[in-house]
């Protein structure tokens, strides 16, 4: 009877110190889209700011010249292909690609509508994030979230942006950011 007598107490002490145990541990907070969101917008406003990539076409080219971002500055005797130098107007919000400042207009034909080449603004800004899904667990604890992030063209020049809009330019763009649990707060761990 003594050794039963021990085992209960023993039990009893087991779940006392185990309910202690499991009382101090802090359980992780909810991890809701919107804090998703801040966690992923905090480290793109962190990041240096990249250039965005923009494709110009026929139009885009066109609007480039009533911008005054560019001039035209030869015209080829085929009377289609020309070149474009960079006005100064043109150089403080945006560089080729290719580098240099001059546009070489070179498309196969006089009715070639697919050519284009590729400027980056200059001014650059952090990318926004927008359209974050519910965050899902993972293995290990680990939540993630599906978002999309696009750039930011506050500041830039709206001619700029209209060019921006035209065909062949995707600005925006779906990633995947994952969360781990830190010191009892989620932290961004990756974004891919």
């Amino acid at each position: 009877m003594k050794n039963a007598g021990k085992m209960f107490v023993s039990g009893v002490l087991g779940l006392l110190s185990a309910g202690l145990i499991l009382s101090g541990c802090k359980s992780a907070p909810e991890l809701t889209q919107a804090n998703a969101q801040a966690l992923i917008q905090a480290k793109y406003d962190q990041s240096p700011a990249v250039g965005i990539n923009i494709a110009v076409d026929e139009k885009g080219l066109k609007q480039g010249v009533d911008a005054n971002f560019w001039a035209r500055t030869k015209l080829f005797p085929n009377r289609f292909w020309a070149d474009f130098t960079l006005t100064p107007e043109g150089k403080k919000v945006l560089k080729l690609a290719s580098g240099g400042d001059v546009i070489q207009w070179r498309p196969e034909n006089a009715g070639d509508r697919n050519f284009s080449v590729v400027i980056v603004t200059v001014d650059t800004h952090p990318l926004k994030v927008h359209d974050v899904g519910d965050p899902q667990d993972e293995v290990g604890g680990a939540k993630s979230a599906v978002f999309v992030e696009s750039p930011s063209l506050d500041g830039v020049p709206s001619a700029l942006q209209m060019i921006s809009n035209g065909p062949g330019n995707k600005l925006s763009s779906r990633h995947i950011a994952t969360f781990v649990v830190d010191e009892g707060a989620w932290k961004l761990q990756s974004i891919n």
